[in-house]
């Protein structure tokens, strides 16, 4: 465990990501159980309101990764002040992240439908943070065998692959199974093959002259999102909490 930890964490410079990806997770739990105890009307927590202005709580979050990502560039990669930016950063992230949906909107959409975008985005955010840590960038790594460089190339190639069936998927208007196909391979590759969403960048530039195959497209989202479209919603909802009616 030693050898592994210094070797795949330590020696590649990896401690501040993983830090930063502990943090930022932490941050939104958290975050989230605050927000719903608030919306709940328990315990001690309030909204923060100095005369009368809700200040949301991207705010202190866009301080934080300012200060995190300076102090971080300063700093260099190595030593306690790069591990306290990283988790400077970590949690102002989790903060802006949570409320994604509200930046993107321009509005308080937090409680609402469109409000569940920002789950989407921090679990998709965990997924590609958690592939850099887990080995997915095979470099900086001295010292090793004729074996371990061959294993690190192959890997590096098998990566590079992976990462062209997730841009075709993503391509196709699938983010989620891009962002999990770089994890499972079998998934980009499901997801690569398989007809692109109606919206999609891909259905628009090679669907728009093809009327049976753009048919084909729309009834296979309707059949997908009438059958798992509910299951995402409650894992959703699950997560970070239910919209208000």
């Amino acid at each position: 465990m030693g050898d592994w930890w210094y070797r795949n964490i330590l020696e590649p410079g990896k401690l501040p990501l993983l830090l930063a990806l502990s943090a930022f997770v932490v941050t939104f739990m958290v975050t989230r159980v605050i927000t719903r105890m608030i919306r709940a009307g328990k315990g001690p927590f309030r909204n923060v309101t100095p005369g009368g202005l809700h200040v949301h709580h991207c705010v202190p979050g866009v301080i934080l990764m300012t200060v995190g990502g300076f102090t971080a560039i300063a700093g260099g990669r190595t030593g306690w002040g790069s591990w306290v930016a990283a988790v400077l950063f970590g949690m102002g992230t989790g903060l802006v992240l949570d409320e994604f949906a509200l930046i993107l909107h321009l509005s308080d959409v937090y409680w609402t439908e469109e409000g569940t975008l920002s789950v989407e985005v921090v679990v998709m955010t965990s997924a590609l943070a958690g592939l850099l840590l887990c080995g997915f960038l095979p470099l900086g790594v001295d010292g090793l065998t004729e074996d371990q460089q061959a294993n690190r190339l192959f890997l590096g190639a098998t990566v590079l692959f992976n990462l062209l069936l997730a841009a075709v998927a993503l391509f196709k208007g699938k983010p989620r199974l891009a962002v999990f196909g770089m994890v499972v391979p079998m998934i980009a590759l499901f997801a690569a093959v398989r007809l692109a969403r109606p919206a999609s960048p891909w259905a628009r530039r090679f669907y728009a002259h093809r009327p049976r195959t753009r048919a084909r497209t729309i009834k296979r989202a309707y059949r997908h999102d009438r059958r798992w479209g509910g299951l995402e919603r409650r894992v959703g909802y699950l997560i970070g909490g239910a919209p208000s009616r």
